[in-house]
């Protein structure tokens, strides 16, 4: 078996199936479609499958090309029955991995998808989780998942691995593609196989030796970033009273050639990784009766920042004389970061909710993201549009906070607009304007 699918492998003659076509799992048919193997993507949601036959953009950064190209092309194909991951050669897991009411992990998604894949899994197949998770995961939960479902055993009827998805919507420099793929297997034909899959299709494999320790390393990726941005956003706050601009300290710092990694503060954390992944970490150290108290605490700052952003406007509309409670402010930018119509786990989300608690009268401006998407930690902007961006709309607003700086944003016009600007991107900075508007700048 082993050496059959190796064989189909080499001579790009395996199909591979990929669960949850999102931010992740779509790339990815794409990365490997581009590759010449034959993809067949499955997702639960309908209108996703409709959008890839129809050739759709439903992830805008990804863009229409890529999509028209996939729908007309016969080595792609993307479906809600699940009873053909049978057809597939290699299986990989993209769904979400989210954290519950109480911030530990939620692992309904791969549970379920878990059960799913081993109710039809068959001898001589290729599984591998490529979802964000604790160190672990692989061995104790969706292996026994398999096993017990398809009644085949691991390492010997079928074989497993885990390779962490490392996207970066909207990265104009990197793609699926040309990002080195870490690699850990249940045995070392697990690996073995899913090298030689990800060479198909990716620049470098980077093989560890077993999934606990490539589960390890996305964390350990994502927890280094939440503890530097803790970093300087602690920094922003501190030198902010002592009236040092943290950007010029940063820039400043940054001309150092070796010691120092610049990163950039701002009103708290967003995307599916960041601000979700540390807390799977704590979660799993408890086991082990370890704290880990540094990450713990960087969480506690970047968390505390919506609530920063909240406090300067406050502070902003008070030097206009008006209060927050009626107040019209507009939050600009409800993507979790630059450029994509990525709203998971945004910061704008906790600001908006803060300002409304406070009794602001809140909007928000997003030209990626026209419509408010349903989530399940903020149901109560489910449906809210973006306003438009001209002149009279703006300048009706009391305060505007600037929460992601999308680059195509005219920010000069912004500050020939509105006279209370409360920027947490620093994006106003050399802008000029009017000499009566106030500019709290991060």
């Amino acid at each position: 078996m082993l050496q059959e699918l190796l064989d189909k492998i080499d001579n790009k003659e395996y199909t591979v199936g990929i669960v949850g076509l999102g931010y992740v799992g779509l790339p990815l048919m794409w990365t490997f479609h581009s590759n010449d193997m034959p993809v067949l993507g499955f997702d639960i949601d309908k209108e996703k499958i409709k959008c890839i036959e129809n050739g759709t953009p439903y992830i805008k950064h990804l863009g229409e090309e890529m999509m028209q190209k996939l729908a007309g092309s016969d080595r792609c194909d993307a479906t809600t029955d699940f009873t053909r991951l049978s057809e597939a050669d290699t299986i990989l897991m993209c769904v979400p991995t989210p954290l519950d009411e109480h911030r530990e992990p939620d692992m309904q998604y791969v549970e379920k998808t878990a059960m799913t894949i081993g109710e039809h899994l068959r001898e001589g197949q290729l599984v591998v989780l490529e979802s964000t998770t604790y160190p672990g995961t692989t061995e104790e939960l969706i292996i026994p998942i398999l096993e017990s479902k398809s009644g085949l055993t691991a390492g010997e009827d079928f074989y497993v691995a885990y390779s962490p998805e490392r996207e970066d919507p909207g990265n104009v420099n990197f793609d699926t593609g040309s990002i080195p793929k870490v690699v850990g297997g249940h045995t070392q034909e697990g690996i073995e196989l899913a090298c030689a899959m990800y060479d198909t299709a990716i620049v470098q494999t980077v093989p560890v030796s077993d999934t606990k320790t490539a589960e390890a390393v996305k964390i350990t990726e994502n927890v280094f970033r939440a503890v530097n941005i803790a970093l300087v956003n602690e920094l922003k706050v501190v030198f902010a009273e002592m009236d040092i601009n943290v950007h010029e300290v940063l820039d400043a710092a940054d001309t150092k050639p070796f010691g120092f990694m610049k990163f950039v503060p701002g009103p708290g954390l967003g995307g599916h990784c960041i601000p979700i992944d540390p807390f799977y970490l704590t979660w799993k150290a408890r086991e082990y009766e370890e704290h880990t108290r540094f990450i713990e605490l960087a969480g506690e700052i970047n968390t505390a920042m919506p609530q920063y952003v909240v406090d300067q406007t406050l502070k902003s509309l008070n030097a206009h004389k008006k209060p927050m409670n009626g107040s019209k402010v507009l939050v600009i930018g409800l993507a979790y970061k630059p450029d994509v119509d990525d709203q998971r786990e945004s910061p704008t989300f906790k600001i908006m909710d803060l300002l409304e608690k406070y009794g602001a009268d809140v909007s928000y401006y997003d030209p990626y993201i026209p419509e408010i998407k349903p989530t399940r930690e903020h149901p109560n902007w489910t449906g809210v549009e973006s306003v438009k961006w001209d002149e009279e709309t703006i300048s009706q607003f009391d305060a505007v906070v600037i929460s992601t700086n999308h680059s195509d944003i005219d920010y000069k016009q912004l500050a020939e607009w509105s006279d209370c600007i409360i920027d947490s991107r620093h994006e106003m900075n050399g802008i000029q304007h009017k000499s009566d508007i106030h500019i709290w700048q991060a």
